[in-house]
């Protein structure tokens, strides 16, 4: 007999066609539940990150309702800050939030749903999400993707001190508390059963590396030709520029290895940080580009003779990079700043190098070691490649949470709280051959 589908309420503040981080998991998941024959409706924000200003042909002042790709997507105007630092980033939240808890009763009021996923950040918003499941008595899958308060409190980006902090914990557990609640990796799991108490319901829930990528890996990339890159090998970075990468670091890197007339540097991203990026860039050959449309991440990944994955101390446990996976798939290895334990360090095992944060001369030493070794390059590389395909399948993983989510709505009892960290196999298969720990480069 065919399985009912399901009617899934979706809220998050980040959707397509946001082309890098939360946008392209969430608007992933909608749009493959829609493909599957599940009636998917999202609330979602206005498309501003990571450039914080809204994207052209989109709305400041007005609530839109689209189809977009077999998903009803409403879309809510809310304060966009041009410097998303303290209280203005709190009132962005806080703008979207107020209008959700609006659209969420709409919703509901116009077709109760089955089950109502919400997207961590913004706990706010998880907060609306989680009164609107009480009150229309439907259960709620909260799926974290950044520890949110945890990372602001990392980067300085918190105001008030000690009793924000403490006042905000306390809101993020409540919150937090559904009758599911997945993250993206083991030790970001971990991290929120502890928050949340041994009673607490924690799913793994991983992104996905993009099949794109694994097709276009050992083609020569168009984008040498298009910037003129003369220069055997490329040093990338893509992704969001903002205070938790610490992109300045790649600077720093460049500049200790410019006498190297074979490497060139590339930094492909937006964000809060961009222009003060740009700044410490002059005179140091870093080449800076604008975020790339996501159907070319492919060809743009595979510029790379190595990744760069910087990430401030304290940071590596507190978000597993979405990058991460598309890098790994692309075939080359990939230099993290962490430290030996952190979750990064155990998700990209054999893959790569691990310097220490903050330190330039380490990462510019663990480049020209593998810019001078090849085989050892590829090696990497390869495991890289196998790695993506054991944890990252995109079909199996959405799979496995589609049956999850009729699980949560179909079990009698649904908001019985279920022990400890459960993970579930996404990625069934396992990696050919044998991946070793990442390496501590000396």
């Amino acid at each position: 007999m065919t399985e009912t589908p399901l009617d899934i309420l979706v809220i998050g503040h980040n959707y397509a066609p946001e082309p890098v981080g939360i946008a392209v998991y969430t608007s992933g998941m909608a749009e493959m539940l829609a493909a599957d024959g599940h009636e998917v409706r999202v609330i979602c924000g206005t498309p501003c990150y990571p450039h914080w200003s809204v994207l052209p042909g989109y709305s400041h002042y007005k609530v839109t309702h689209r189809c977009e790709g077999g998903v009803a997507v409403t879309r809510l105007p809310h304060f966009v800050p041009s410097v998303p630092r303290g209280w203005r980033r709190i009132l962005h939240h806080l703008s979207f939030a107020l209008l959700a808890t609006w659209a969420m009763l709409r919703a509901c009021w116009h077709r109760r749903p089955d089950v109502i996923v919400a997207i961590a950040p913004s706990i706010l918003s998880t907060a609306v999400a989680r009164l609107v499941a009480i009150c229309v008595r439907r259960p709620l899958w909260i799926h974290v993707q950044d520890l949110e308060l945890e990372v602001a409190l990392a980067t300085g980006q918190l105001p008030g001190g000690r009793r924000t902090a403490a006042l905000l914990g306390a809101a993020e557990r409540w919150a937090l508390s559904g009758d599911r609640v997945s993250s993206i990796s083991p030790a970001m799991c971990e991290r929120l059963a502890a928050k949340l108490g041994r009673d607490a319901a924690v799913f793994e829930f991983r992104n996905w590396a993009d099949p794109a990528v694994v097709h276009r890996a050992e083609a020569e990339s168009p984008y040498r030709r298009e910037w003129r890159i003369g220069r055997p090998h490329v040093v990338l970075y893509s992704g969001n520029i903002a205070a938790k990468q610490g992109v300045e670091l790649v600077v720093e890197a460049a500049r200790l290895l410019g006498w190297r007339t074979d490497i060139q540097f590339v930094i492909c991203g937006n964000g809060a940080n961009r222009a003060a990026l740009e700044g410490a860039a002059r005179g140091s050959g870093v080449m800076i580009h604008d975020l790339q449309p996501t159907e070319l991440l492919g060809d743009l990944l595979a510029l790379a003779s190595v990744h760069v994955l910087p990430q401030i101390a304290g940071a590596a446990d507190l978000v597993l990079p979405s990058k991460l996976p598309n890098m790994l798939a692309s075939g080359r290895p990939v230099i993290a700043t962490a430290d030996e334990g952190t979750g990064i360090a155990r998700e990209s095992g054999g893959a790569g190098l691990l310097t220490p944060p903050h330190d330039a001369r380490a990462l510019a030493d663990a480049i020209a070691s593998l810019i001078d070794d090849p085989v050892r390059r590829a090696a990497m590389g390869a495991a890289g490649r196998r790695l993506a395909a054991a944890r990252w399948d995109k079909r199996e993983i959405l799979e496995q949470f589609g049956r999850e989510l009729r699980t949560l709505v179909v079990e009698p009892g649904y908001n019985r709280p279920v022990r400890g960290v459960i993970r579930p196999r996404f990625a069934q298969h396992q990696p050919a051959g044998r991946i070793e720990p990442i390496q501590q480069h000396p």
